[in-house]
């Protein structure tokens, strides 16, 4: 047995309990770590404390802590801890792609760019998406991004109002929720059932729409599942997007890393109310070069690049030309990382499908999710306890959904050897608190 290390969720969750704001209404709870507006009172010393400050934005108040981030806190006090929590590519960025990076900043690229991102780049952009995504795509549709995430923030501005509704998928990424409320909107989640191999049902999603309902969120290949979706159900979400008069944000941060049947995006079906947004960090392993972009009907493009001055102006003149070598160059990196993910999560399935932790087999991105009902134990808590017992990090459901208690996420993007010795300590852990 592992020594088990202290941990301090339960004293966090008195915390969390205990705080209230300035004005005495409660805050609302949200396990663990509770809401940004209950953290920062926290965090600051009590002396220092004026009751009569105003507070937060209602926003901020709102605003759940992820979960995986307290994993990662407390992962980091352990130092032969295997990390199966963060969707981090063990990957270095491949070599032509630092190249041009560095080439770019020996020629001058070092200074602003335009709002939208470098001509060049947004080009590139959209050769490729008329190319692979097959949608109509012109320069004027493209905006380079601070990463994936920084289209989808876009997005919310641009699209959703206090008082909205948008349709988030559960389990989801959780910042579709962050963002939501930080819109002062509502999320409304459709979920994603285990039997159906985590993929929607187009009914059940149309059922949930309301005269409020402003915006549906797509995200295929899926975080945390895995599923990707086929092109029938892509494209029947699309057309419950027209025939409700919905906007459609597609998250595809994973397009390229799919096992099964081709990546289909939402925009090849409904050019004119789609929103994707693009990553380079998975497929390509550059996370830390913060750079994405979005694909948005001119309209919405025009919008979302003025959004982008008042808050972070530009992409990275440097990332942006590493994003147009990405493009460009050989993409035998990207082969080699989705052979490496599908054969890590071969191991897991191998690991865990036979007792029946896992039931489902998945197509896209490089997690896996993990039933731990058998366990009788809230996700958090699970994560908790199987990091101080085995030294394995894993993600707890509860922060992509309230549906999702039962499950653990696992990320394979950590070595191969990690991934095999993870999952053995994880069953072993599961038999254990099962029995």
């Amino acid at each position: 047995m592992v020594a088990r290390t202290p941990t301090v969720w339960g004293a966090e969750r008195a915390r969390q309990q205990a705080a209230t704001p300035s004005r005495g209404r409660s805050l609302p709870v949200r396990a663990p770590g509770g809401t940004l507006a209950a953290v920062v009172a926290r965090a600051q010393p009590e002396r220092t404390r004026v009751t009569d400050v105003k507070p937060l934005s209602r926003g901020a108040e709102r605003m759940p802590i992820s979960g995986i981030r307290l994993v990662m806190d407390l992962a980091a006090r352990i130092p032969d801890a295997i990390h199966l929590e963060v969707g981090q590519p063990d990957f270095r960025t491949p070599p032509h792609i630092i190249e041009a990076a560095h080439q770019a900043a020996v020629d001058g690229f070092t200074a602003y760019t335009p709002n939208a991102g470098l001509d060049s780049t947004r080009e590139a952009c959209a050769q490729k998406v008329r190319a692979e995504n097959r949608i109509e795509c012109a320069t004027e549709n493209v905006l380079i991004t601070v990463g994936s995430e920084g289209a989808v923030a876009s997005a919310f501005v641009a699209l959703v109002d206090a008082g909205d509704e948008v349709l988030v998928p559960e389990p989801g990424w959780t910042n579709y929720a962050m963002l939501t409320h930080a819109r002062e909107a509502t999320p409304v989640p459709y979920i994603l059932r285990e039997e159906d191999g985590f993929v929607p049902d187009p009914a059940a999603v149309e059922a949930l729409v309301t005269p409020r309902t402003k915006m549906l969120v797509i995200n295929t290949p899926a975080n945390p599942t895995g599923a990707a979706y086929p092109a029938e159900t892509v494209q029947a979400l699309v057309e419950v997007a027209r025939r409700r008069d919905l906007y459609v944000l597609s998250d595809e941060a994973y397009e390229k890393l799919t096992f099964g049947p081709e990546h289909v995006s939402p925009g090849r079906y409904d050019a004119d109310r789609v929103v994707t947004a693009y990553s380079f960090s998975k497929s390509y392993a550059m996370t830390g070069w913060r750079v994405g972009y979005a694909v948005a009907p001119e309209r919405i493009a025009r919008a979302m690049i003025q959004l982008q001055e008042p808050y972070y102006s530009c992409a990275p003149s440097v990332s942006q030309k590493a994003a147009e070598a990405a493009l460009a160059g050989p993409q035998d990196c990207v082969r080699e990382m989705v052979d490496a993910y599908a054969t890590r999560q071969e191991i897991v399935l191998d690991t865990l499908s036979p007792t029946g932790f896992v039931t489902y087999s998945p197509s896209g991105a490089f997690y896996v999710l993990v039933n731990i009902r058998a366990t009788g134990m809230a996700s958090y808590d699970f994560a908790k306890e199987c990091l101080a017992e085995t030294h394995v990090a894993v993600a707890p459901g509860a922060t992509f959904g309230a549906s999702a208690d039962g499950w653990i996420r696992i990320s394979v993007a950590t070595s191969t050897e990690g991934v095999r010795e993870g999952s053995r300590r994880i069953l072993d852990y599961l038999r254990a608190r099962s029995a």
